[in-house]
């Protein structure tokens, strides 16, 4: 799942490449754009492959050649290439402790960031090659909380197995909780606390990991303090201890962000961090380079490739830009492909921390904060919502759907699943609504079976069979019946033709339309079910135009006229469905709110299903026939509801506190009603 810059070359050969470097270096002078182009276009494996064929072939050291025929920059970028990555590591390490003074910022760079088995191999790398011990020297040369840490990264011992423990999970979160909800002074103790969550959890994410069992403690721990982890290591800490958590959680939430900050502040401002941009675009050139230059473009608004391109020059330039690979800015305002991928991947990775930092909340607080559940629900598309139902499950171990059953009530409850379930789980739950109990609610099966397609249908009876063990068409006809039922049971076959209007047969039907309204009423009924329920709608808009012309009559008012009951509920929602389906919309919707009381049924089926398909349209329909907003509407109405409710219980109240006041007062009339009798 390596997504590097630098592969293997195709057609390999390591004694020509050899022999390509051998000659770039003979003679007076040397081919750098040569040796750059060889060494840039091969990995690191081939690279050592080819320092033996070089050392056959020759009998000398490629490596020491290297360094003689380059300088400066350009030579230290190359023979670092030249060094396996464990080596490479290795001698980063060493150079930042030996001698005056200490680079931490290096240090801290390379253990924050690197995983367990990069960390052995470069513990084993420093011992073969400087014939000391790694971890000794960075105790002689470090101290403090900064020594203890940099020592238990060393271990490489990090959970690495991707399984997020949910039980594991919650005894970190309890263990944070002491230190917060008892805001405990000691130090000491709290940075051991982190030090162990940090150092013993893994910071990479296996292929389709989303979070990590750290990301849900960080979240956790935000949810209860009210401020991050970030802040709160800003907070509590300083120097180089304080750069060193910030980068072990920098890196926990995402390593190729971290490279891009670096990368960014290694090349800002007056004059190069030079060691740290080759560090990075060497070390990361086969890993993650392309996320490093997704985060760049994502955090900085300008290319990386661009950025080192401005700030150096020459050949150490050029060897920087092939190992940066592209430039990102060439797609101008628009990211190329892979970024758009990559931004796709971040921004569901965000949209599920930021679910399960409120629910989190939720659990760890009193009462449940519907504002935040109803702000990321209402802003998500439905596919969003279904992976932040999977990411739930497959993280904690629970029913999202569930959960929230048990944390909401009544028609927030109900407006809020409805949101959660896919359109063909929802659509078949109100189906079923509509259908259960006492009582059917025909508008409802109506205006779900006349305005869904064909391939809407079908995901629904499906969705229906998996969720009730019976068939939808079943269903109806054991709770409908005439020929309301049969219409019914046309349109849930989902069989409607699909394409434009046929001319000529649609003049043909709309005469046969117009022959059928002179029969009897069940002709009429079968006729109409047999061009209404089964033509596509292109076709049925040319028929109802041909009707009006061969009739002098519009096909709505006939329904009215000759028509009655559910089939003329049927029938006419078809026809307003054809001709203009936000307008039937609009209307339902109004009908669902106008006069007492509101049909919330109806007014959550309409907004939950349509808010991804035509909602803009529908509230311009409204605006346009009922000359108000349907925002207003809905406001004004939910008030109202919201205000009767309320007016209700205080009616409520008051009755029962007369009750108890009758129930104390009963006693002494009935006495003084006896005193009276005598």
């Amino acid at each position: 799942w390596a997504k590097g810059t630098i592969t293997d070359a195709a057609n390999f050969d390591p004694s020509v490449d050899a022999e390509t470097l051998y000659n770039a270096m003979k003679g007076i002078g040397s081919d750098k754009e040569a040796i750059l182009d060889l060494i840039t276009s091969r990995s690191n494996a081939q690279r050592q492959e080819i320092i033996t064929a070089y050392k056959s072939s020759f009998g000398q050291d490629l490596i020491e050649d290297l360094k003689y025929e380059l300088t400066g920059k350009f030579e230290r970028l190359i023979v670092s290439l030249m060094r396996t990555p464990a080596y490479h590591d290795a001698k980063e390490i060493h150079d930042a402790i030996k001698g005056v003074g200490t680079n931490e910022r290096c240090l801290i760079e390379v253990l924050a960031s690197r995983n367990n088995r990069q960390i052995h191999e470069m513990v084993a790398a420093y011992k073969d090659a400087y014939g000391r011990d790694m971890e000794e020297d960075v105790i002689g040369d470090t101290s403090g909380h900064f020594k203890k840490m940099l020592v238990v990264l060393l271990q490489g011992t990090r959970d690495e197995s991707g399984v997020v423990d949910a039980d594991l999970v919650q005894q970190d979160i309890k263990l944070i909780l002491y230190y917060v909800l008892h805001t405990v002074k000691d130090i000491g103790l709290y940075m051991c606390c982190i030090i162990m969550l940090c150092a013993l959890c893994s910071l990479y994410q296996p292929p389709g990991s989303v979070v990590t069992h750290l990301h849900l403690v960080f979240e956790a721990y935000e949810a209860i303090a009210e401020m991050s982890i970030e802040d709160s290591i800003k907070h509590e800490l300083s120097g180089d201890f304080e750069r060193l958590m910030l980068a072990v959680v920098q890196c926990i939430r995402s390593v190729p962000m971290f490279f891009a900050r670096r990368l960014y502040k290694s090349m800002k401002g007056l004059g190069t961090a030079d060691n740290t941009l080759i560090r990075i675009m060497i070390s990361r050139s086969e890993i993650d380079m392309l996320d490093i230059r997704e985060c760049f473009r994502l955090r900085y608004e300008k290319s990386l490739y661009n950025m080192i391109k401005d700030d150096t020059s020459g050949d150490y330039k050029r060897t920087l830009l092939n190992l940066c690979g592209g430039d990102d800015d060439l797609a101008g305002e628009f990211f190329p492909e892979a970024a758009q991928i990559a931004y796709k991947m971040w921004e569901l990775k965000m949209i599920e921390i930021q679910i399960l930092h409120i629910l989190i909340k939720s659990f760890f607080t009193t009462g449940t904060d519907e504002d935040a559940i109803i702000d990321i629900v209402a802003n998500r598309s439905n596919a969003q919502r279904q992976e932040i139902r999977k990411a739930f499950k497959s993280l904690l171990g629970r029913d999202l759907m569930k959960d929230l059953k048990s944390e909401l009530s009544k028609n927030l409850e109900r407006l809020i699943i409805g949101l959660m379930l896919t359109p063909a789980e929802f659509d078949a739950k109100m189906m079923r609504k509509a259908m259960e109990g006492a009582g059917t609610d025909e508008h409802a099966l109506i205006e779900i079976l006349a305005t869904r397609s064909n391939e809407q249908i079908h995901a629904m009876n499906a969705a229906y069979q998996s969720a009730y063990k019976t068939s939808l068409e079943e269903a109806i006809q054991s709770d409908t019946s005439g020929h309301f039922c049969r219409i019914l049971v046309s349109l849930v076959q989902g069989a409607r033709e699909e394409g434009p209007a046929d001319v000529e047969r649609a003049n043909t039907d709309a005469q046969e339309l117009a022959s059928s309204c002179n029969a009897d009423s069940d002709d009429m009924e079968m006729k109409f079910m047999s061009i209404l329920c089964t033509r596509s709608f292109p076709h049925l808009r040319k028929v109802f135009q041909e009707f009006v012309r061969c009739s002098n009559k519009d096909i709505e008012q006939i329904i009215k006229k000759e028509m009655s009951g559910d089939v003329k509920n049927s029938f006419y929602a078809i026809v307003r469905s054809v001709k203009n389906q936000p307008s039937y919309f609009a209307d339902r919707l109004y009908k669902a709110m106008k006069g007492l009381g509101t049909d919330d049924r109806a007014l959550i089926r309409i907004m939950v299903s349509r808010s991804e398909v035509d909602l803009f349209n529908i509230r311009k329909e409204f605006k346009e026939t009922y000359d108000s907003s349907l925002h207003e509407f809905i406001q004004v109405e939910t008030m109202i509801v919201s205000l009767s409710l309320r007016l209700l219980a205080l009616i409520v109240g008051l009755l029962r506190s007369l009750l108890i006041c009758l129930s104390w007062l009963l006693p002494w009339l009935c006495l003084m009603a006896l005193e009276v009798c005598v």
